[in-house]
């Protein structure tokens, strides 16, 4: 079904490419009580039909609490070639009086489109501004070493990719070579984060810390979709505790302890439904069920069990997002977890 052009009309009024700054500023100037706010570029790249619109409604929603010149942009390459182009304003108020406004500039790119998307892009940067380039479905030509070289922070889902994962990675690896600044943000990795930090929290027990030695299981659930969620969960539990990968299903302590893995899939879990550590004595587990805000943390040994909630991950990918541009930071943890990731695989 094609969109139509009411239906583009969302997007705000749409421009020649050549007009856009005189527009922008057209648009500041005829209202007064509008502030323009600005602290980063965000990208947010689809290849997804009428992804434009969907990230467009993404995009008022995010500016709430992140001030940004945004830039969407959709790529047909089966249609023929053309670009066509929209500008609008996603306001806030603030304090209730002045509008806080940022800047939105959606392209649609059909045809063979690298080196018009690259130009149409790079021409239309807030220069004084980091860019955070949001990359959603599978990566293509179009993340090239050139594109790669300016961008701050990329953010991918690796659960899109289906089995695509470790060349994905290389190609990223591959194409960002020259630029060692780069941070690659993925959401899989995000939506483990309560997890972490709760059985981060949970190993604090005294009770805890003394079965770290003695575990001898591991067991995750996890949704179908949500693979590499639980796999990367498992790497960084092997990373932070010191253990090896020694078989596809079993890690080995530096004391020569045998550690099981098992992995479920299930429809009915949440994204990620159970991480369970065990030993003979003692159970540490974070669960989660279906649908459920918040995570149940247990320690289980004899008589002796606390239990608390937390938090859980939001599971909408523009929620993860928001996550990761509030908190930034180097993702210095997720590069040293990535090499066992890649192995578990």
């Amino acid at each position: 079904m094609t969109t139509t052009d009411e239906e583009y009309a969302e997007l705000g009024k749409e421009v020649k490419v050549s007009e856009i700054d005189g527009e922008l500023r057209n648009l500041w100037e005829q209202d007064d009580a509008r502030t323009n706010a600005s602290l980063m570029n965000l990208v947010v790249y689809t290849e997804r039909k009428d992804g434009l619109l969907e990230n467009s409604r993404i995009i008022s929603d995010l500016t709430r609490d992140n001030a940004c010149r945004a830039i969407l942009v959709e790529i047909n390459r089966d249609e023929e070639a053309s670009l066509r182009a929209w500008i609008t304003a996603h306001c806030h108020l603030s304090h209730g009086q002045k509008s806080v406004c940022c800047e939105q500039i959606s392209f649609r790119l059909t045809g063979r489109v690298t080196g018009r998307f690259r130009n149409t892009v790079f021409s239309h940067l807030n220069s004084d501004l980091p860019l955070i380039f949001w990359w959603q479905g599978g990566l293509s030509e179009v993340l090239t070493e050139r594109l790669a070289s300016v961008i701050d922070r990329l953010i991918v889902d690796s659960s899109s990719w289906g089995d695509d994962v470790k060349s994905a990675f290389a190609r990223i690896s591959h194409v960002a070579n020259g630029n060692t600044s780069l941070v690659v943000q993925d959401l899989a990795w995000t939506r483990c984060w309560q997890f972490r930090v709760g059985m981060a929290a949970l190993f604090d027990d005294p009770v805890a810390q003394g079965a770290l030695e003695k575990i001898d299981k591991i067991r995750i659930c996890h949704a179908p979709p949500n693979r590499n969620t639980a796999l990367q969960l498992l790497a960084w539990l092997s990373v932070q505790a010191g253990w090896e990968i020694a078989g596809k299903r079993h890690f080995e302590t530096k004391e020569g302890q045998r550690i099981e893995v098992e992995i479920e899939s299930s429809e009915d879990s949440a994204p990620l439904g159970l991480v369970e550590l065990s030993s003979e004595d003692t159970t540490v587990r974070i669960s989660r069920e279906k649908d459920s805000t918040h995570l149940l943390r247990e320690i289980v040994s004899g008589d002796y069990h606390v239990s608390s909630l937390s938090p859980a991950d939001p599971e909408a990918s523009a929620d993860l997002v928001a996550q990761q541009l509030a908190r930034g930071g180097k993702n210095s943890l997720f590069l040293k977890v990535l090499p066992v990731f890649l192995e578990l695989l």
